[in-house]
Parts: C-alpha cells; structure tokens; sequence
C-alpha cells in the first residue's frame, strides 16, 4: 500500500468516525472497491490524464451521484482531479484496518478443499475469537488441491493443518533424512 493510499484512507476513516457513518462507508467502499476491480477499462477512462481532470469528475459524478454516501462520492472525485484513482484499492485497506482496529476485528482468511458449512464456519469462528479475544472475521477461499483440513492465515501468520500441507512435511522430512 502506498503513503498516498495510507493518508487519503486514514483522512476518509476520520471523517466518516466523526460523523458516525464509518461502518455504511465500509460496505459502500467495499463494493466500489471490488466492481472497480471487474471493470478495469473504466478505471484507465478515469486514470487517463489525457482528459481533462473535469471529464473525469464529471463522469464520476454521473456514475455514482445518489448511489453512494455525498463523502464517499467526493472522496472519488478527489482521486479523479489528483489522478490517484488508482489508489482506491489500497485507500480501501487503509480504511478497513482502521476500522478493524478501532472496532476490535481481526481478519482471517481460511482455505479449504471445499466450502465450510454453517456450522463449522460458526464453530471455528467461535473458537478463534475466545483464542484472540477479538472478534474474527473469517474470509474464506475453497482450493481443492488441499484436499482436506483448512489453512489459516491470521495476523501474519499461517497455521496449516491441511492434508497437503502434511504431505508437504512429510516429503521435506523424507528428502532431509535421505541427504
């Protein structure tokens, strides 16, 4: 993440703290975020600085006017005059982990061979909040070549008690004990 992402994501968390909306920015930044992500030719329209910085105001203005909180708006359109739409994705991590900070959140992300089911995303989400004393946001990702178990990324860490991850162990442990 870039400073620029870091001050302009900070300076949108503070205002919208002090007005008591930071949780519905949250989720409006969220879903920006990620249909940004799925429409990559309208982010260069925005990024080209070819046009002039009213065109690109002026289509963001028509795009999101009424959809979207009148800051979070602004704060698009500020991106657009200085050229940092760009930047959106990184601004949106320097908010949330404001937010997750502020509000005692910690992120997980855990993967699978296949989709957790209610009750153990329930059970694990349980157990790592009583182990954290915060509360967990599990983030969760199916990759089948795991083949069973779940790996768990947390705080910078990773814990894996995968089947694959075993298996890993075990060949390393192999080719150790045969050199």
């Amino acid at each position: 993440m870039t400073e620029t992402a870091k001050e302009y994501g900070g300076a949108l968390y503070a205002l919208c703290l002090e007005e008591g909306i930071s949780q519905d920015v949250l989720d409006e930044l969220r879903v920006l975020t990620e249909a940004f992500a799925e429409n990559p030719p309208f982010v260069r329209l925005l990024s080209n600085l070819g046009m002039a910085k009213e065109e690109r105001v002026r289509i963001v203005d028509e795009s999101f006017r009424g959809k979207i909180h009148l800051y979070l708006l602004n704060f698009l359109k500020i991106l657009c005059e200085r050229g940092s739409i760009g930047e959106l994705a990184g601004c949106y991590e320097e908010y949330r982990a404001r937010y997750n900070e502020d509000n005692g959140i910690v992120e997980a992300t855990v993967t699978s061979a296949v989709p957790l089911s209610a009750g153990l995303r329930a059970k694990l989400t349980e157990r790592l909040n009583a182990v954290t004393g915060k509360r967990v946001a599990i983030k969760e990702r199916v990759n089948p070549a795991l083949i069973g178990g779940i790996r768990l990324e947390m705080n910078g860490k990773r814990y894996d008690n995968s089947v694959q991850g075993r298996l890993e162990q075990i060949r390393s442990a192999l080719l150790t004990a045969v050199q």
